[in-house]
């Protein structure tokens, strides 16, 4: 893994409508909600900031708490530029956009909240960039932080397959269709998914110092449980929200009063 460390943000006009910023010569999309103590949020893979964290309800939940909500777009995602070299979507370089976009909004340290691919990214941000990161809640993510997953390859080929009856799998479905909801360039989702799941040594994962809470839908056999991977961390704790998968975690209620819960412990608004 490349060593730690991170340039200066520059300011970039982007093309879309939201503002942006330069990390690694790329140009990433950003937004801001609200004018409280800041919460970055992190979303997963083949989403964006507003599918994630707008239309689930989460930035909403964040500001009327007294939290400004800052949602980035990974590099690959959403209004931010595509790339299509895997090499470029290693979990840990878009850690170091995380923190760059930190650093680009003048934010010394804040919590983070990270979904899936986010969390992922979450906890190589809570390594790698410790004193920017207050606490952070990683959301989909158990024990496969370390595994990593195995059906890459399958989900690979749904998202470059022709059509949507060329593809086989259940999987590789659900992302082909998600993919084509969120109207996301599948070539670049594709090159991101090769490298994107790379997995975390349990020596890092043990390593983290920041407080950690871990959340995990009760049928979610993506992620994996979430007692196991808090297990791990120092300072972690777990949650299971029961009846939800992998996808409908992402927005349920009793996961936003966890994590609300958990910042007015670790990070108050006021």
């Amino acid at each position: 893994m490349p060593a730690g460390g991170y340039a200066s943000a520059v300011i970039a006009a982007g093309g879309g409508g939201l503002p942006t910023f330069v990390s690694d010569g790329i140009n990433l999309a950003y937004e801001t909600y609200g004018e409280g103590a800041p919460v970055l949020l992190i979303h997963g893979f083949g989403s964006s900031g507003r599918v994630n964290w707008v239309e689930t309800g989460w930035t909403e939940t964040l500001t009327a708490a007294g939290y400004q909500a800052i949602t980035i777009d990974n590099r690959g995602h959403g209004e931010s530029e595509k790339l299509y070299d895997p090499e470029r979507y290693y979990p840990w370089l878009m850690a170091d956009d995380a923190a760059r976009l930190l650093a680009h909004l003048g934010i010394r340290s804040a919590p983070v909240i990270g979904y899936s691919m986010g969390a992922r990214i979450a906890a190589f941000l809570a390594s790698r960039h410790a004193g920017a990161v207050a606490c952070a809640v990683f959301g989909g993510m158990g024990p496969s932080l370390m595994s990593g997953l195995d059906d890459s390859e399958e989900i690979i080929a749904g998202l470059l397959a022709p059509t949507l009856a060329d593809v086989p799998t259940r999987v590789a479905r659900q992302f082909r269709i998600f993919a084509d909801r969120t109207r996301s360039d599948r070539r670049a989702l594709a090159a991101c998914m090769a490298t994107s799941r790379s997995p975390m040594e349990e020596t890092e994962v043990r390593r983290i110092a920041a407080p950690i809470l871990v959340v995990v839908g009760s049928d979610d056999t993506m992620a994996g449980a979430a007692e196991d991977l808090a297990a791990l961390i120092p300072k972690a704790e777990a949650v299971t929200v029961p009846g939800r998968d992998h996808v409908l975690t992402t927005g349920d209620r009793r996961f936003k009063e966890a994590a609300l819960d958990f910042l007015a412990r670790h990070a108050p608004a006021a």
